[in-house]
Parts: C-alpha cells; sequence; structure tokens
C-alpha cells in the first residue's frame, strides 16, 4: 500500500483568535487535501507573532509531510508571514519580477496609485517557488525543505481556494504518490450515540483494519463516518457499500441519508415524490423550523406556509384551538398540538399539518412543565401522531433539537403512508 502522506494546516492572525473572524479556510483545505490522498493530522490556529509562527513551524515540521499556511501575506506590517518564512529557512528576501509585473498591472487595470507596501509584495523568500494569485496581490509560495513540502497561501478564502484548486493541489498531486483515501457517511437521527455504538458494536469490531469509523454527533442525531483506505477506488467503493450493507438492518429505523443529505432535503424530496403538501403552525420555534424547510430550493413546490402562533389568541383565531383547551391543558399539551396541527392543515389547505408548542427557556417552566417540555404534532387525513419531548435548558438548543425531531417525524409519516 502506498504510504500515507500527512498533513498540518496553520492559519495565521490574531482577527482569527479573537473570534472577530470564523476561520473556514481549515475545514474546506481538509476536505480538499482528503480527497486527493493526503490525511490532515493537525490544524493550528496563531496569531501575528514571528516566535509563535515559528514555534508551529517546527512543530508541524516533527508530524506532517506537508503543511500549509495561510494568512499574514498582506501588505502592512501586521502581516509578517513571509518575513517569518525567511527567519524559518534561513534565508533572505528576493523580489520576484514575475509577482511584481502581477501587482503592477492589478493596479493599473483599477487606475489606482501603487505604493512601495504593494511593491513589497513582490519581495519573496529566496527559496520560494512562486505561485501566480490570479485574483489578488498577495503570492502564493511553495517551498521543499527537508523532504517537507511547505505552502504559503493568502487568508482571503476566495482567493485561498482559487490557488489551492488550480495550482497547488494539482502541485501535491504530482509531488506525492498518495493513497485512496474514500467516505461514507451514514446519517442517522433520533437515537444516542451511545445507544448506537451498543447496538452496531458487533459489526464495528468486525471491520477490516483499512476501514475506520467515526461517531459525529449533531442536533437529534449522529453522523457514522466510514473511512477506507487502499490504492483501488473501485475496490474501496465496493467495500464501503459491503459494509453500508451489512449495518443498515441494524440502523435501517434511525437512518435518514448519506453523505450529503439533509433532513429538510430529504423530507422535501419525499413530500415531491408523494405530490403531499406541507404547512406548519409553530409556537416555541418561533419561525425556525420555516427556515430549515424553505432553506432548501424548490420548497415552494410543497410548503405552502406557516402561522407562528406564538399568543395564544392567535392559535385560537388563526388555529382554530378551542379556548376551552387551552384553558383545561394549557398551551404545552397533547390536547392544543393536536389542535394546532389539524387546525393548519385546514386553515392552508395542505395534505400535511406539523406543529410545535413547547417551554424553549429559559424561563418559563413550572413543576409540572419544566423548560424543556415540548410536544410536536403532525397530522395527515389518515391520523394525527403526537410526541412529548423532554429537552434539557438551553433555549436554541431546544428550538433546534424540536425542529429536527419533528421533521424526522414528519419524514416517518410520509414514508408510513
Amino acid at each position: 500500500m502506498t504510504n500515507s502522506i500527512r498533513a498540518e494546516v496553520i492559519t495565521i492572525g490574531d482577527e482569527i483568535l479573537f473570534g472577530q473572524i470564523t476561520d473556514t479556510n481549515t475545514a474546506w483545505i481538509g476536505t480538499e487535501l482528503t480527497n486527493i490522498g493526503i490525511r490532515v493530522v493537525r490544524k493550528t490556529s496563531v496569531g501575528d507573532q514571528a516566535d509563535a509562527i515559528l514555534e508551529s513551524l517546527h512543530e508541524a515540521h516533527q508530524r506532517a509531510d506537508v503543511i500549509i499556511i495561510t494568512g499574514g501575506l498582506g501588505p502592512t506590517k501586521d502581516d509578517i508571514t513571509k518575513k517569518t518564512l525567511c527567519t524559518y529557512f534561513g534565508v533572505g528576501m528576493v523580489r520576484n519580477e514575475s509577482a511584481l509585473a502581477l501587482v503592477t498591472g492589478f493596479f493599473e487595470k483599477r487606475g489606482r496609485e501603487m505604493t512601495d507596501l504593494n511593491r513589497a509584495q513582490a519581495d519573496l523568500p529566496a527559496n520560494a517557488v512562486y505561485i501566480q494569485n490570479d485574483w489578488g496581490t498577495a503570492p502564493g509560495m511553495w517551498f521543499e525543505h527537508d523532504q517537507r513540502v511547505y505552502v504559503s497561501l493568502p487568508g482571503v478564502p476566495f482567493e485561498m481556494k482559487h490557488l489551492m484548486t488550480n495550482r497547488i493541489l494539482p502541485k501535491l498531486t504530482a509531488h506525492f504518490k498518495t493513497p485512496i483515501i474514500k467516505h461514507k457517511m451514514i446519517r442517522t437521527v433520533g437515537i444516542g450515540e451511545s445507544f448506537l455504538a451498543e447496538r452496531i458494536e458487533a459489526w464495528e469490531d468486525a471491520l477490516p483494519d483499512h476501514i475506520k469509523l467515526a461517531y459525529l454527533p449533531s442536533f437529534g442525531g449522529v453522523k457514522l463516518r466510514l473511512t477506507a483506505t487502499g490504492d483501488d477506488n473501485a475496490r474501496l467503493d465496493q467495500e464501503l457499500a459491503e459494509q453500508v450493507d451489512r449495518v443498515m438492518p441494524l440502523i435501517q429505523k434511525n437512518v435518514y441519508g448519506f453523505d450529503n443529505d439533509e433532513l429538510e432535503t430529504v423530507v422535501g424530496t419525499l413530500l415531491t415524490e408523494k405530490k403531499q403538501t406541507l404547512a406548519a403552525a409553530e409556537s416555541c420555534t418561533g419561525g425556525y423550523l420555516s427556515a430549515q424547510i424553505t432553506k432548501v430550493p424548490g420548497s415552494s413546490v410543497y410548503f405552502w406556509g406557516s402561522v407562528i402562533s406564538y399568543n395564544n389568541s392567535v392559535k385560537v383565531a388563526q388555529l382554530g384551538v378551542q379556548p376551552d383547551t387551552l384553558e383545561q391543558y394549557g398551551a404545552v399539551s397533547e390536547e392544543t398540538i393536536r389542535q394546532m396541527a389539524e387546525g393548519v392543515r385546514k386553515a392552508l389547505g395542505t395534505n400535511i399539518g406539523i406543529a410545535t408548542s413547547g417551554i424553549a427557556g429559559p424561563g418559563g417552566g413550572t413543576p409540572d412543565k419544566p423548560v424543556g417540555t415540548v410536544w410536536i404534532a403532525c397530522a395527515t387525513d389518515q391520523r394525527t401522531v403526537t410526541r412529548l419531548l423532554k429537552l434539557g435548558q438551553y433555549r436554541d438548543q431546544n428550538i433546534q433539537l424540536t425542529t429536527t425531531y419533528l421533521l424526522n417525524m414528519l419524514r416517518e409519516e410520509i414514508l408510513n403512508q
């Protein structure tokens, strides 16, 4: 088998550590490197301090074959990546004429004056291989040192992605003989990680050495990621498919999709295939449920609308909930949620009505109905199903979990039809 090639990604910038920007670069780079058979073993973020950058480079050298560096290549004094790389490699800075021509043309095309700081962007460490950046003035750089490859890229995501896709990934593929790494994701909902692990323990223990399993918990579900490594692409696909076939009888009820499937997309596909229409009545989710449904392109085909009945008067006037029901059982009750789902289905003239009502928190709970008490319902022309959820103390999590559980209830009802 081909030797495993290891990579480390180092992102540079105080703004990342301060939380002023979200680092999306490392996730994207990790995915792209995996796709060409290079395994990311560490991701590190450091500030704009030379000592911290040097320490990260020395550490990365000990564990990685490829070190990808992003950020710190701008024209201002706080952008110190190039100078620090000179120190690390023990070389001086030289002006690259190709880089200078690109920067000059960039400013001339826009009718802007170029300063000495802008010209200095063409100064590169003497051992750098210049990588042309067609979308900006900060150059990419490729270094080969002590049997390692170092790549320095701009931190601006669209510039970095362009350089990686068109310049760096092809060079890495040509430089290394990499193994093939294949992933297969099984997406489950409505079962906890420990329960899932117990259910599939024997199957997991029997996996061959070149296929690894990872548990990736999320709100209301767990993703099972199978990763296979080898030299034969078709063989790996076949082996992953065989493992999926073996585990599915154990978890079929909780599996809603594979790979990039999202629950709301799966539900939308089912509604479209069955030619069913949907309406929602939301109380505790306050529109979040509808937002998840409508973020799917083409959802207007099956989703007709929603009523956010946050106040009980709206439940009565718009959804037909009986005042006596609210008075006797309260807004957070099986009786009320049933009338909400049936009422929105009737009011909007759809095949299916779904509803949420609960105490999202942090206040509003009682001894009988503490924070996290939520009722959900799904009404069709055949029946209305309800479910009591007993969630936690955190408002955002309760809203997201309620949405996930209700979408899964909807999925199961469509399949049952």
